[in-house]
């Protein structure tokens, strides 16, 4: 009898320790004190990844305990035991990566053929057979005033040995809520998923500055990348001269594998100026439009880590002008090599969340990787009373 009570006691203690805890981490600069954005905590035990946010804070469950890697761009990646860590806020500092290494790069190869390069073997990379669960989100502005919001935690199978990557999506979990009273579906245009995973994947964006033709029209410069001694940074610029709203780029890449680590494409405020503004009903014109996407190398492994689109656009109507933002994320939170099992019927072939039925059977918001900013947080948290 007292073996059956030993036992019970040692199961009932292996249980409460077995229960799933929350825990808080933010991710400062050692020199500045100031939070670090996008800086990516792994989770060893689990193999997740999360992303800082803009108050360096990540979030996460967990049942028992593992090991942490972080780590960001610009500074030296820091393992952490689990011994020090309590469900409550922790602290994590880096160090700065700074080397002072943004010289000019000097090379014979012109560098827009550099570029075409780099492009090249990093599309060729990611057009393998692998598949991503990723946390995607979206936020709709309409006058400056938050009017819609949609999320989800959705799989991407993509397939091996294809000219052009393609993806098949099956959807988890989503959830679609209207945040004003007014009707402003509308005003939405919901992005289609397998579009823009493909365009991050064939990286479709560098078209334009890969084209012989418009070499004439910007500017490229190579630098060693300030805050890290392996990887070079390419600047792409419109020139003065041009007349049309051209972007603007910046690529941050391993010269040595020849892959792109981190790109951003902008439109800037002195472009938009060149721009001659329409004023026929229905015209769009364009006042932000920011790209921002980085990709992870682990081993032979390369793949998608996160991603940020910002785009803001006054609509003319007859009587006055909508300004309408949009702003989406993509961030994976596990990679596998394994395909996943599914029937036809699974697969997602709508454009995007926004056309889906909401599906929540967990909180997996949670254990998205994303962490909301206080503001972010108090519309998602206001979401859950509505459901």
């Amino acid at each position: 009898m007292r073996r059956l009570v030993l036992l019970f006691i040692l199961l009932f203690t292996a249980a409460g320790f077995a229960q799933s805890a929350e825990y808080s981490i933010v991710v400062k600069d050692i020199e500045t004190q100031l939070p670090i954005e996008n800086a990516i905590v792994l989770i060893m035990k689990t193999k997740q990844t999360l992303l800082s946010n803009k108050e360096g804070k990540v979030t996460f469950m967990l049942t028992g305990s593992s090991a942490l890697e972080v780590s960001q761009i610009d500074y030296e990646k820091v393992s952490l035991r689990w011994g020090p860590l309590k469900p409550d806020m922790f602290v994590v500092y880096l160090k700065s990566n700074n080397t002072k290494l943004d010289e000019i790069v000097v090379s014979k190869e012109n560098p827009q053929k550099t570029l075409q390069k780099i492009v090249a073997n990093s599309r060729q990379k990611l057009a393998s057979s692998y598949r991503l669960k990723v946390f995607v989100r979206e936020f709709f502005m309409l006058d400056n005033k938050y009017s819609y919001y949609n999320d989800g935690l959705v799989n991407f199978q993509f397939a091996s040995n294809q000219k052009k990557p393609s993806t098949t999506l099956l959807v988890e979990q989503n959830r679609s809520y209207g945040l004003l009273d007014n009707d402003v579906s509308a005003d939405l245009k919901g992005y289609n998923l397998n579009n823009i995973m493909e365009n991050y994947c064939n990286l479709k964006y560098f078209d334009p500055v890969l084209d012989s033709k418009t070499r004439k029209e910007y500017d490229f410069t190579t630098k060693g990348h300030p805050n890290n001694k392996n990887y070079y940074m390419m600047s792409i610029t419109p020139r003065d001269k041009s007349k049309k709203a051209l972007d603007t780029f910046e690529v941050i890449y391993d010269p040595v594998k020849k892959l792109i680590v981190e790109f951003s494409i902008i439109i800037t405020p002195q472009s938009l100026l060149q721009v001659e503004e329409q004023t026929k009903i229905g015209a769009k014109n364009v006042t932000k439009s920011v790209v921002k996407v980085n990709y992870r190398i682990a081993g032979e492994d390369y793949y998608l880590m996160c991603s940020n689109e910002e785009i803001g656009y006054d609509l003319i109507l007859k009587d006055h002008i909508k300004n309408i933002q949009v702003r989406n994320n993509f961030v994976t939170t596990h990679f596998n090599r394994q395909n996943f099992t599914y029937s036809e019927s699974d697969v997602f072939k709508e454009k995007s969340l926004f056309n889906k039925k909401n599906k929540v059977m967990t909180k997996y918001w949670e254990i998205s990787g994303f962490t909301p900013t206080e503001q972010e947080k108090a519309i998602v948290d206001a979401l859950e009373f509505r459901m």
